[in-house]
């Protein structure tokens, strides 16, 4: 069991923290639209897009296809620049699908972002169907120099409900992808959405065991919630399903935490959409209360992220060790007595998990 990265205040290997251990300094995301689509789009994998998306709903102001890259590049800088006192950049392509294009225009794009001042490397959102070799091939010879983070959306490992929410892709093409990308030495984010109809806590907690015998580095989860204009919004105006309460959001997520490697960082914890545009769930939280509301419910439990993990293995019994006693005794080898006693000396039991190697975490790495 690893707590190298772990926070000690906020309890989890924030991605902010882990920037600035890797790079030295304060690091943003810088959002940039590349003008991209998205094969769920356009015909070639289904039309319509997935029920839930609206890129209107969470991109900033700044990042739009009628603005050149440079310029949303300079208005990010500056936004985090006097914002957080960011002294380095990642560029984000974030809408859409930033890997579906002709290699050309993607060496293009990235090449535009990489050559602007502080900036140390690009991250790209895109989907586990959608990474052709030349694109991954590109991005390895990137990442031969500069820092590369692949994100790539599987929202459920949970085959029916890919189907339910036309998201075109399969589970098989995602592990494949993650495999691809990790080959190549470039880094993985997952993206995951938790509270979609029928989908129980179980079931959302087999994602982490999965994403723990993967070479996942961070992951973003966030509430399915509904946005103005998209078919999950009118199936929510019309009763047709009730969305996840804020209580068992935090206690779900919590829960994964609890479950997943301390090596993944953590990018995001929950979405965000302006209000205007936003249907349901209204919590009526601001965005700090949302994210503290997590971090309380660890404290209130006294856990912490990978606490029911030794050594990349799921803890079978209740906790009895508290954050710090774990946190100062952690050691490599058997961690099962060491780290457990009370848990050891009364035949707790260890299951292997195979191998292992909203609000962006970049803003609260203090």
């Amino acid at each position: 069991m690893s707590h190298a990265h772990i926070h000690k205040h906020l309890l989890i290997n924030s991605y902010g923290s882990w920037l600035r251990r890797h790079f030295g300094c304060r690091v943003s995301k810088v959002n940039v639209d590349g003008g991209f689509t998205c094969p769920n789009r356009d015909g070639s994998k289904g039309t319509g897009g997935c029920i839930f998306c609206d890129n209107a709903a969470f991109s900033p102001d700044g990042a739009r296809p009628d603005i050149s890259p440079e310029q949303q590049i300079d208005h990010g800088m500056a936004y985090h620049r006097t914002r957080l006192g960011s002294e380095k950049f990642i560029i984000y392509f974030q809408k859409f699908t930033n890997t579906y294009a002709p290699v050309e225009k993607l060496r293009d794009l990235y090449g535009r972002a990489l050559a602007a001042p502080d900036v140390l490397g690009i991250s790209v959102g895109t989907r586990p169907d959608a990474l052709g070799d030349d694109a991954l091939d590109l991005l390895a010879e990137i990442g031969r120099s500069r820092y590369v983070c692949v994100e790539l959306g599987l929202q459920s490992m949970d085959a029916s409900l890919l189907r339910w929410m036309n998201r075109g892709h399969t589970l098989a093409e995602y592990l494949e992808a993650v495999k691809r990308v990790a080959e190549r030495g470039l880094h993985v984010c997952t993206h995951l959405i938790y509270g979609f109809p029928g989908e129980t806590r179980a079931s959302f907690l087999k994602t982490a065991d999965l994403l723990a015998g993967l070479p996942v580095d961070s992951v973003k989860i966030h509430q399915l919630h509904a946005v103005r204009g998209t078919r999950l919004a009118g199936m929510c105006e019309r009763g047709e399903l009730r969305l996840i309460s804020h209580g068992e959001y935090v206690a779900g997520v919590c829960d994964f935490l609890e479950r997943l490697p301390g090596r993944v960082a953590i990018q995001r914890l929950y979405g965000s959409a302006p209000l205007d545009l936003l249907v349901a769930p209204c919590w009526g939280l601001k965005n700090n209360q949302m994210w503290y509301s997590i971090v309380n419910e660890l404290k209130r439990r006294g856990s912490w992220q990978g606490c029911r993990l030794a050594d990349d293995r799921l803890l079978v019994a209740d906790r009895t060790a508290g954050f710090e006693d774990c946190f100062l005794t952690a050691l490599p080898g058997k961690a099962s007595d060491r780290l457990f006693p009370d848990m050891a000396s009364a035949g707790a039991t260890f299951a292997p998990q195979g191998r292992g190697n909203g609000y962006d975490t970049q803003t609260l790495h203090r």
